[in-house]
């Protein structure tokens, strides 16, 4: 096709899904290497799209004036009968998670993608799209434009709750494979990639009163902080250890709670910082920071519960067995009568000790309950935030120490209505993922600069 873009004729064509398979690299090549446009629509979704009016030239149009590699827009789509806005996220330099929602239409500068395709050397069957999009970020610009331009139909109606985990999912397992080799090769490219080569840790080289603390930081959980509580301290380890309750200003029954289990329990300890403005991330500076912090810090959620006494043993013998400066273990997710609901038993087998920190930056979280050996947990600490703490802190200890793995769950999660992440808005999913890839930026920064 061709339209008048400016002051020049612009050729283009659209490419459809159902078309051709163009998620096998072969295709792709193919299909790129034989256009003879000057830029390529991509419809990766099968279903149909409505455009607004003159929105194909809008894209063209920032295209050509940018000079860029792969554009893309914002949307609307129609779930369950309504029409609603879909705003997706600027691309950012660390964005290497393959579920980064581009929206149905990608559009391609012929020449660039040409260049990316020949650049791509897995034999892929699922991540080419990915493949060819972290190659043309390597050369030009992607960008994105922030306007609705089109109507697509939304298939997929779970909860963002369950649609999170879809990478840990065994039957995506083929898939998950392909795109890490494809992050793996981006990460080789830009010089990013990480060898198998990690320091040693030294487990004497401070004395603590107490081997491991068990850290929950709470605000507001008068329906369930009790039973987590007493989930921790029913513990049986042959080690001495307590659990730091970080009491964020509690405005219901918590504080009332805390104080009457402190009565109970010697080794409970209640603290309510001084500071009003903490994140989950500032609590937890608080409690490792604390003189009362052991010499291992275990996270356990506020809403949920270890799954039987021996798990502080299991965690603290994973320490030493496997020499790592962090443990993160595996989850079973429950309702709130303790009933295993989809997606079951989170166990991230995707981490190898070979390749796990350079895919922990395609992915977007490497699981839990996570344990810090406390005296290097110190040195970086938490960044004062409520989501990603945790992925932020792992990822920059895994750039220089190995992170041991439990594959066994060790904790139930539990999902009810007042989870923060059972079923978030489009709004703040785009924070929390814009967020992570800030952290993503500045690991792949941080791993350049080493």
């Amino acid at each position: 096709m061709l339209l008048n873009t400016g002051n020049m004729k612009t050729t283009f064509t659209h490419i459809k899904n159902g078309e051709l398979n163009l998620l096998k690299a072969e295709e792709l090549k193919a299909l790129i290497t034989q256009l003879d446009t000057d830029y390529v629509f991509i419809h990766t979704h099968s279903e149909p799209i409505e455009w607004n009016k003159y929105a194909e030239e809008r894209m063209l149009s920032v295209a050509k004036n940018t000079g860029a590699g792969m554009v893309y827009s914002d949307y609307c789509k129609i779930k369950d009968g309504i029409k609603v806005n879909n705003p997706v996220l600027d691309y950012q330099y660390g964005s290497l998670r393959d579920d980064f929602d581009f929206g149905a239409v990608l559009l391609y500068k012929t020449s660039i993608a040409k260049q990316a395709v020949s650049r791509i050397n897995g034999k892929y069957n699922f991540a080419s799209l990915y493949a060819l999009r972290l190659k043309i970020s390597q050369i030009a610009k992607i960008i994105h434009i922030n306007e609705y331009l089109y109507t697509e139909l939304e298939k997929d109606n779970r909860l963002s709750g369950e649609k999170q985990f879809d990478y840990v999912n065994p039957r995506n397992r083929e898939v998950q494979i392909e795109m890490e080799m494809a992050c793996t090769e981006h990460l080789r490219d830009i010089k990013a990639h990480l060898t198998p080569s990690f320091n040693s840790v030294n487990f004497d080289e401070e004395v603590f009163d107490v081997e491991a603390s068990v850290v929950i930081p709470v605000r507001n959980r008068e329906k369930t902080i009790e039973e987590a509580v007493r989930s921790a301290l029913s513990q049986k380890p042959d080690f001495s250890f307590n659990v730091i309750v970080v009491d964020n200003h509690s405005t219901d029954k918590t504080t009332e709670i805390l104080s009457k289990l402190s009565n109970e329990y010697s080794n409970l300890v209640h603290i309510i910082p001084d500071d009003k403005n903490l994140g989950i991330g500032g609590c937890w500076n608080e409690a490792i920071m604390s003189d009362k912090c052991g010499k291992f810090a275990i996270q356990l959620d506020s809403d949920d519960l270890y799954i039987d006494n021996d798990v502080l043993t299991k965690i603290v013998s994973a320490f030493y067995e496997q020499q790592t400066a962090m443990v993160i273990g595996s989850y079973k997710i429950v309702n709130f009568k303790l009933e295993e609901i989809p997606p079951g038993i989170i166990d991230h087998k995707e981490w190898t000790p070979d390749n796990g920190r350079n895919n922990a930056l395609r992915i977007n979280g490497l699981g839990a309950p996570r344990a810090f050996f406390t005296p290097i947990v110190r040195e970086i600490k938490f960044p004062n935030v409520s989501y990603g703490e945790d992925y932020a802190v792992a990822l920059a200890v895994s750039r220089t120490y190995q992170i041991g793995r439990i594959y066994e769950p060790l904790y139930l999660c539990r999902r009810w209505e007042g989870n923060s992440d059972a079923n978030i808005d489009i709004l703040k999913q785009n924070t929390f993922n814009h967020y992570k890839d800030s952290i993503r930026t500045q690991e792949l920064l941080a791993r350049q600069n080493d």
